[in-house]
C-alpha cells in the first residue's frame, strides 16, 4: 500500500509555532484586558449567588465544579503531549471511548460533545470519531462532565448527558509557546504547537497538530440465524484483518480585542483535515440448516478516505450598567466533509444468492454544516441571577452512497441502483430558554431553569424522489440544589429533563452497503427519546483527600437503539427502532489527593445498574446487568527532575438493545524527565499489557452472535516538550505534578 510522505507536513506545526510565539516581550497589562480576575475562595453556599459566567484560574493541582457540573483540569497530565482528546477522554471519571471512536458516559451512548459550550459540525454522526482520534490533548484546558444539563444546553449531537471540551486559552500578559513532539514504533509521529501574545487591548493565540498513526486490527465473528418455528440453526463464521494509515493535521487561532470598558469582541477558527489509506482481508465461511456449506469466499479491500472540517465564530460582549450584568452573542458556523473510495475484489469458492460482481466499488459522502446565532442575557439582582437566552440554528446534512459494478475485462463501471442512494436533512431549531440562580439563606442555593425548543425536520430521498418533515415542540426543565453542610462538605440535587433527537443516519431508510453480510438503514419514523435524570452528590474532603460521591438515575421513553434482523438466509440488517424504556441508576465516587510527599493518587470508580427491553424477542423481555467500572492514576515524583505516572481503566459490562459487551481492561504508563526549565523528555507506553479488544454478545429468537476484535495494543512513543516566553511570572506550564484527573478541590465555589 503507498504511503504519503508527510515529514514536510509534520514539521510545519514546530516552525509556525516558533514563529506565531516569540521570544520574551515585556508588556503592561491595561486595565480593559478581558480576563477575569480569581475572586476569593468561596463557601458551597455562596456558589448560588455568584454568576455562573464568574471564573477563577484552575491551576494543574485541582479541578473545580459548578452547581450544574464537573470540571476535570487536564493539564496537569504529562501524557497530554502525545495524546489525543480520545486518549484524555478515557482517563475522566465514567467516559469511555472504544477503539471506533464511539463515547459512552456511565454506560450511555447518546453523548453530546460540545466545544467551549457550542455545538461542532466535526462531534456530530460519523465525523466525530475521526476528530476524537486526530485533535491533540495538548489542546485541552479541561474537561466538563453535565450528566444533568441546564436549560442554557441544547439538544444538538445527543440530547442525554454532555461531555464539554474547553480549549486552551492564555491570557497572561507577554507571550508564550509550546511545542510536543513524539516519535514512536512504525513511522507513527505526532507534533503540535501553541502559541500566544497578549499585550495593550488586544489577545492573540494559536494552534498547530499533525499526526501520522498506522493501526491494525483482527477481528473474529461467528453467527447462528435461528427459525424460530423449527429451531433449526444456520452458522456462519468470518474472520478479518486490516491495517490502516491516517494522516491528520489542523489549525486554530482565536483574536480577542477590548473596544473599551464594556465591550469586547472576538473571531475564532478552525480546519482539521484527515486521509487514511486502508487495507483489508475478510474470509466468510457459511452453512444452511443441514451443515450444507452455502457460501465460502474472500474479500480484500482498497480504502481511501478523506475528511475535512472547519468553524468560524464571531462574539460580542457587552457589560451591563449594574455590577455582573452582561450580553453575549456569537455567529458560529462549522461543517465537515467526508468522502471515502473503497474497491472490492472477492473470490468465490461457493458464491452465495444475491452477491455482488467480483470486482465492484463504493463512493461514500457525509456532510454536515451547522449555522448557529445565540445570546445570553445575565442580570445579577439582590435575591439572586437571572438568564436569558435564545437560539436560531440551522443543521443540514447530506449523505451520498454510489455503488459501481466493475467489469473484469475493460474495468468499465455501472451504477448498481439498488445500492446508490442520496439522502438530505435539514434541522432547523429555534430555542428561548431562562434560569433563575438565588440564595436561600446561609445554606441554601437554587438554580432552576426551562428551555423550550422548536424543530423541523425536512426529509429529502433524492434517488426516489421522496420528501418527509416532522417537527417537535418540547419544554424541557431542569433543577439544582446545594445546601452547605460545612466549609469542606456540600450536598448537591439536581433533576434534568432531556431529548434526543434521532440525527441523518437514524432517519435515512435506505439500505447502505457494509459488506456481503451486513448492510444498514435509519428509519424516518423514529420518535425522540425523551429521559429524566436525578442525582444526589457529596463533596467533602477528607484529610488531604478530595472526594465526590453522586448517586444517580434515569429513566429514557421511546428509547432509539438498534434492531438487527436477517432480510436474506446471509444478510444481517442494523436498522433503529424505539424500544420502549430503560432504567439504570448507580453509585459514582472520585477521590484525589497526595498519599505520600511523592505518591499523588486519582481514583474514580461507577457501580451501576441498567435494565432495557430486549429488542428481537416475542415476549418483551427484559435484560439487566450490574457494571463496575474504576479508573485510577499514580503519579510518583521521584525528585523535581523525575516523575512516572500509571494510569489504569477498568470498563464493566455494558448493555446495547440485543445483547451486551465484555468487561475491558487496560494500562498506560508515562515518563517525565526534565532536561532543563524549558524542555523535558516524555516516554509513553500506551496499553502496557497489550489486552485492548473490544468482545459483544448477541441474544435474540433469532440470532445469536459473538464477535471480538483486537487492536494494535501496545505503543511506545518518545518524544520532547519545549516551552518559552514569558507565562504568568515564570510558572511552567503543563507540569507533571497535581491530581488533575480527581474531585473538585476546594471547589465547590464559583467557577
Amino acid at each position: 500500500m503507498p504511503r504519503r510522505h508527510s515529514s514536510v507536513l509534520l514539521l510545519a506545526p514546530i516552525v509556525a509555532g516558533t514563529l506565531l510565539a516569540p521570544a520574551h516581550a515585556s508588556v503592561q497589562q491595561p486595565p480593559a484586558v478581558t480576563a477575569p480576575v480569581a475572586p476569593a475562595p468561596a463557601t458551597p453556599a455562596l456558589e448560588a449567588t455568584v454568576p455562573v459566567e464568574s471564573t477563577v484560574s484552575v491551576s494543574a493541582v485541582r479541578s473545580s465544579n459548578r452547581i450544574d457540573r464537573q470540571a476535570y483540569d487536564v493539564k496537569s497530565d504529562s501524557a497530554a503531549t502525545n495524546d489525543t482528546i480520545a486518549d484524555t477522554l478515557n482517563k475522566v471519571p465514567s467516559v469511555a471511548v472504544d477503539p471506533d471512536g464511539n463515547v459512552t458516559l456511565r454506560g450511555r451512548s447518546n453523548v453530546q460533545i460540545l466545544i467551549d459550550g457550542k455545538p461542532s459540525a466535526m462531534m456530530q454522526g460519523d465525523n466525530r470519531a475521526a476528530a476524537l482520534a486526530a485533535l491533540p490533548a495538548a489542546d485541552l484546558e479541561s474537561v466538563e462532565v453535565i450528566n444533568n444539563p441546564g436549560a442554557q444546553f441544547g439538544n444538538e449531537g445527543g440530547g442525554g448527558p454532555i461531555i464539554n471540551l474547553v480549549m486552551r486559552r492564555e491570557r497572561t500578559p507577554g507571550s508564550f509557546g509550546v511545542v510536543n513532539a513524539n516519535a514512536g514504533q512504525e513511522g507513527r509521529f505526532n507534533a503540535s504547537t501553541f502559541g500566544s501574545y497578549t499585550g495593550g487591548r488586544l489577545s492573540v493565540q494559536g494552534a498547530l497538530f499533525g499526526r501520522r498513526d498506522t493501526r491494525g486490527s483482527t477481528g473474529e465473528t461467528t453467527r447462528d440465524r435461528i427459525d424460530p418455528a423449527t429451531g433449526a440453526v444456520a452458522s456462519s463464521a468470518q474472520s478479518s484483518y486490516s491495517e490502516n494509515d491516517t494522516e491528520s493535521a489542523g489549525a486554530n487561532g482565536s483574536l480577542t480585542y477590548n473596544l473599551g470598558e464594556k465591550d469586547v469582541i472576538s473571531v475564532k477558527a478552525n480546519v482539521n483535515v484527515s486521509s487514511q489509506d486502508g487495507l483489508s482481508s475478510e474470509r466468510y465461511r457459511g452453512t444452511d440448516e443441514r451443515g450444507v456449506v452455502e457460501s465460502d469466499y474472500q474479500r480484500s479491500t482498497v480504502r481511501d478516505n478523506n475528511n475535512r472540517s472547519y468553524g468560524l465564530s464571531a462574539g460580542w460582549d457587552h457589560k451591563g450598567t449594574l455590577p455582573g450584568e452582561i450580553f453575549k452573542t456569537d455567529l458560529r458556523l462549522s461543517g465537515t466533509r467526508g468522502e471515502g473510495d473503497a474497491r472490492f475484489v472477492s473470490d468465490y469458492t461457493v458464491r452465495p444468492i444475491n452477491s455482488s460482481d467480483p470486482l465492484t466499488r463504493q463512493d461514500n459522502l457525509n456532510e454536515t454544516r451547522i449555522i448557529d446565532f445565540t445570546g445570553d442575557y445575565e442580570r445579577p439582582g439582590e435575591a439572586g441571577v437571572l438568564k436569558l437566552g435564545y437560539k436560531v440554528a440551522r443543521n443540514s446534512s447530506v449523505i451520498d452512497t454510489r455503488f459501481l459494478n466493475v467489469d473484469p475485462a475493460t474495468l468499465f463501471e455501472t451504477v448498481n441502483a439498488s445500492r446508490t442512494n442520496r439522502f438530505e436533512l435539514v434541522d432547523t431549531t429555534l430555542a428561548l430558554y431562562g434560569s433563575y440562580q438565588m440564595r436561600l439563606g446561609d445554606k441554601w442555593g437554587v438554580l432552576g431553569g426551562l428551555r423550550t425548543e422548536y424543530t423541523d425536520l425536512d426529509m429529502d430521498q433524492v434517488t426516489t424522489g421522496i420528501q418527509a418533515g416532522n417537527h417537535y415542540l418540547e419544554a424541557i426543565p431542569s433543577a439544582f440544589l446545594t445546601y452547605n453542610l460545612s466549609d469542606d462538605t456540600a450536598l448537591r440535587l439536581s433533576y434534568a429533563h432531556r431529548i434526543r433527537r434521532p440525527g441523518a443516519s437514524d432517519l435515512n431508510p435506505f439500505v447502505i452497503y457494509r459488506d456481503e453480510t451486513n448492510v444498514s438503514s435509519g428509519n424516518p419514523d423514529l420518535m425522540p427519546t425523551e429521559s429524566d435524570s436525578l442525582e444526589l452528590g457529596v463533596e467533602t474532603k477528607l484529610g488531604n483527600i478530595e472526594t465526590n460521591v453522586r448517586l444517580y438515575a434515569r429513566r429514557d421513553t421511546d428509547l432509539i437503539s438498534e434492531r438487527r434482523y436477517f432480510i436474506s438466509d446471509t444478510v444481517l440488517l442494523t436498522t433503529r427502532e424505539n424500544a420502549g424504556t430503560s432504567r439504570s441508576g448507580g453509585l459514582e465516587f472520585t477521590f484525589s489527593g497526595r498519599a505520600t510527599p511523592k505518591l499523588t493518587i486519582n481514583a474514580s470508580g461507577n457501580i451501576g445498574y441498567s435494565e432495557q427491553s430486549v429488542l428481537g424477542n416475542e415476549d418483551d423481555d427484559k435484560r439487566s446487568a450490574t457494571s463496575i467500572a474504576g479508573r485510577a492514576r499514580f503519579n510518583y515524583q521521584f525528585n523535581p527532575a523525575n516523575s512516572l505516572q500509571l494510569v489504569l481503566n477498568a470498563q464493566g459490562k455494558t448493555l446495547f438493545g440485543e445483547g451486551y459487551r465484555q468487561p475491558t481492561r487496560t494500562a498506560d504508563l508515562n515518563y517525565r524527565h526534565n532536561l532543563s526549565q524549558a524542555l523535558s523528555l516524555v516516554v509513553n507506553v500506551n496499553d502496557v499489557f497489550d489486552s485492548q479488544k473490544s468482545e459483544s454478545i448477541t441474544e435474540t429468537d433469532r440470532l445469536r452472535e459473538y464477535s471480538i476484535r483486537r487492536q494494535d495494543g501496545r505503543l511506545v512513543y518518545v518524544g520532547l516538550s519545549y516551552r518559552f516566553g514569558t507565562f504568568g511570572g515564570g510558572r511552567g506550564p503543563r507540569g507533571p505534578g497535581g491530581p488533575g484527573f480527581g474531585p473538585p478541590g476546594g471547589g465547590m465555589g464559583p467557577r
